[in-house]
């Protein structure tokens, strides 16, 4: 994995690139650039990364983590409705980490707010506090 242990991501999307063109399969090369291009602001990268690592394969935790990242990436860019699928497909997935689940609610009532959906987004907030 590229990131260290303060949080920051080791290399730039370019040199990352470079280790996705040496090994195309390389699901979490995919992730980390994704991550790098989202710290960028580069959205529409970051979401295409996320996409191509979930396609490629990736463990449970990470899979998770890459709909959490590519659904805050979709929420930036304006794609309101990617992002409510995404923050749905961990809650569908239903991960132990009471945290990762609470996010996935809290994320998802932010964008049904954004849309208008009060009565949605208040539901998503009960489920949230009862993670």
């Amino acid at each position: 994995m590229l990131k260290d242990a303060m949080g920051g991501y080791r290399g730039t999307a370019t040199e990352i690139s470079r280790v996705i063109a040496e090994h195309p399969d390389n699901a979490e090369a995919y992730y980390d650039r994704g991550n790098a291009r989202s710290s960028c602001n580069d959205y529409d990268g970051a979401i295409a990364d996320f996409t191509m690592a979930l396609k490629v394969g990736l463990r449970f935790r990470e899979a998770i983590t890459a709909y959490g990242n590519r659904g805050i990436a979709r929420v930036k860019s304006g794609d309101m409705e990617g992002a409510i699928q995404d923050f749905s497909e961990i809650i569908k997935r239903k991960p132990t980490n009471r945290r990762l689940l609470s996010s996935a609610y809290k994320n998802r009532a932010l964008v049904k707010e954004k849309m208008g959906d009060r009565e949605g987004a208040a539901e998503d907030r009960g489920r949230s506090a009862e993670c």
